[in-house]
C-alpha cells in the first residue's frame, strides 16, 4: 500500500529552550498594567493582602482575568500562565485564587468595580489621544448614533451540578439568570448582577441596580456631558425602570430609553384603527428600503390608561412585517396577515424608520452575551454563590481586557473578531524568548500570518501614554 500522507516527518525531543506558548496573551497582561488596572486593583484590594504574602491580590485578579480572556473556564486553568513564569512572571496558584475569590465580599466587589471605572477612564483618554475620538460611535442602519448606548439584557447560564441559588429557569433548564449591561459603542462589559435561575426577567429593581452600576462605570465627563440611550427588550418596559431612567436627568445624566413594548388587547385595538396611509416604510440594517415592513405610532390611539405611570412623552411605535415561513402568530395576526412588534421610546424627534432601526440594533447585545459566555460567563466554578459572584467580576475584567486590546492595539479585522478567532490568531501563538542587548526578546515565527500584527500591537502598547500618577 502506498502512503498518501503529505505531512513532513518529525523527530520529537525534549531539549528545547526559550519556547513559550500563549505568547499573545502577554498583551492582555501588559495592557492591564498600562491602563493602570493592575495598580488600581492593587491599591483598592490592599487590605486583603496578608503580611508576608507573596502575591498581591490586585495582580492575582488580573492574572485570573488574563487566563479567562485566554480561554480558561475553571480557576485551575490559571496554570496556563503559572507554567510559563519566564513569560508571565510569578503567578499565584489556583488555591491562592480560590482564597481571594472567597474573600471578595460586597465591599471587595465594590472596590473592584471602582478600579475598573478608574482604569476605564484612562483607557478612554488613551484612545482619544491616539485616534482623536472620545469613544467609538454606535451605529444603526448605516448611520452614527449620537452619544453612548447601554444595552441591558438577562441570560440563562445552565449549571450541571448543584450550586447555591441555582434554580429552575423559565427555559426549563437549571442554573442562574444574571442581568447584564454592555456598552454598544465599545463592547465593554459594564455591569452585571448574578441572580437565581428563577429570577424574573422584568424585575425593575434588578434593571435599576444594573443600570446604575453601568452608568457608574462611565467616565464622569461622558456620564454627565454625553447623551446616553438605554436599550432593553420588553422585560425592561416597566414603569419603575423607565421612571428611574427619566429621573437620572435630575442628576445631569441625559438619558433616553428605547425598550420593547408588549402587544396586548389595547394595542391590537389601536392597530386596527390605524389607516393604511398612516403606515410609513421601514428600513433594513443598511439603511435601505425594507420590503414588506412598515411603522406607525399608536401613542395617541391607545387608551389613556395604557400610558399612566410612564414618563411624560413616552411614545409607542408599532412595526408590522410579513411573517417568515414557520413564524408563530396569534389569532389577531393570523386574521390580519401581518406580524407585529412594538417598542417605546421618549426620543421626541426622528423618523420612525430611524427610531425603529436604532431599537432593533439592540439585538447586538445577544452577540455580546454569546462572546462573554465564550469568555468565562458560561461556567460558574463554585458551589458558593459568593465565589461565583466574584468570578463574574473576573469575567467582566476579561471581556474588558479583550475590548481594550482591540480598541487600543489592533487594526482592521483583528479589532473586530470574536474572542475565539483572536485566541487562534494572536493570543495562543507560540514564540521564542531570547536575551540580548540587555533585553528580553519575544521572537514570533515570521511565517505566521499574523506575526507582524502581533509585533505591531506590542509596539503600540509600549507607546501608550500613561498617567503621571
Amino acid at each position: 500500500m502506498q502512503a498518501t500522507t503529505t505531512r513532513p516527518k518529525i523527530t520529537a525531543t525534549a531539549d528545547g529552550e526559550g519556547v513559550v506558548s500563549h505568547a499573545g496573551s502577554r498583551l492582555l497582561a501588559d495592557i492591564a498594567d498600562r491602563t493602570t488596572l493592575t495598580g488600581q486593583l492593587a491599591e483598592t484590594l490592599a487590605g486583603l493582602r496578608k503580611p508576608r504574602a507573596r502575591h498581591d491580590p490586585g495582580r492575582v485578579l488580573v492574572d485570573m482575568a488574563v487566563a479567562v480572556a485566554d480561554g480558561a473556564t475553571t480557576i485551575s486553568d490559571i496554570a496556563v500562565l503559572a507554567d510559563q513564569a519566564e513569560l508571565f512572571g510569578p503567578v499565584a496558584s489556583d488555591s491562592t485564587c480560590w482564597r481571594l475569590l472567597d474573600r471578595l465580599d460586597t465591599a471587595g466587589l465594590g472596590a473592584v468595580a471602582r478600579s475598573r471605572a478608574a482604569a476605564r477612564e484612562v483607557v478612554w483618554a488613551q484612545r482619544a489621544e491616539r485616534s482623536g475620538e472620545l469613544f467609538p460611535p454606535a451605529r444603526a442602519a448605516g448611520r452614527v448614533l449620537p452619544g453612548l448606548v447601554i444595552d441591558l439584557d438577562a441570560s440563562v447560564v445552565v449549571c450541571h451540578s448543584e450550586k447555591e441559588h441555582a434554580a429552575p429557569t423559565f427555559k426549563k433548564t437549571f442554573g442562574f439568570h444574571p442581568m447584564l449591561a454592555f456598552c454598544d459603542n465599545t463592547g465593554e462589559f459594564l455591569a452585571a448582577v448574578l441572580r437565581k435561575g428563577n429570577a424574573g426577567s422584568n424585575t425593575a429593581a434588578d434593571h435599576i441596580v444594573v443600570l446604575d452600576a453601568a452608568l457608574a462605570q462611565l467616565p464622569d465627563e461622558h456620564r454627565h456631558g454625553t447623551p446616553i440611550l438605554v436599550r432593553a427588550d420588553t422585560a425592561g418596559c416597566t414603569r419603575e425602570f423607565l421612571a428611574h431612567i427619566r429621573s437620572r436627568r435630575d442628576e445631569s445624566v441625559s438619558c433616553e430609553f428605547s425598550v420593547g413594548w408588549a402587544i396586548r388587547g389595547p394595542e391590537r385595538t389601536a392597530i386596527a384603527a390605524i389607516g393604511k396611509k398612516v403606515w410609513a416604510d421601514a428600513i433594513d440594517a443598511d439603511g435601505g428600503h425594507r420590503d414588506g415592513a412598515a411603522l406607525a405610532e399608536i401613542s395617541r390611539v391607545l387608551p389613556a390608561r395604557s400610558l399612566v405611570g410612564y414618563p411624560p412623552g413616552t411614545r409607542v411605535i408599532v412595526r408590522r412585517e410579513r411573517p417568515h415561513p414557520g413564524a408563530q402568530l396569534d389569532a389577531f395576526e393570523e386574521a390580519d396577515g401581518w406580524r407585529y412588534t412594538a417598542f417605546a421610546t421618549d426620543t421626541r424627534v426622528g423618523q420612525l424608520a430611524r427610531l425603529d432601526a436604532r431599537h432593533r440594533a439592540h439585538a447586538r447585545v445577544e452577540d455580546r452575551i454569546r462572546t462573554a459566555k465564550d469568555t468565562g460567563l458560561d461556567h460558574f466554578p463554585s458551589r458558593s454563590f459568593s465565589i461565583n459572584q466574584a468570578w463574574l467580576s473576573v469575567v467582566m475584567l476579561a471581556v474588558d481586557l479583550i475590548a481594550w486590546t482591540q480598541h487600543l492595539l489592533l487594526h482592521g479585522d483583528l479589532a473586530k473578531v470574536e474572542p475565539k478567532t483572536l485566541r487562534y490568531r494572536l493570543l495562543h501563538v507560540a514564540a521564542r524568548l531570547t536575551r540580548g542587548q540587555r533585553r528580553l526578546w519575544l521572537r514570533i515565527q515570521r511565517t505566521w500570518p499574523w506575526a507582524h500584527d502581533l509585533a505591531a500591537a506590542f509596539t503600540r502598547l509600549a507607546a501608550l501614554p500613561v498617567p503621571a500618577s
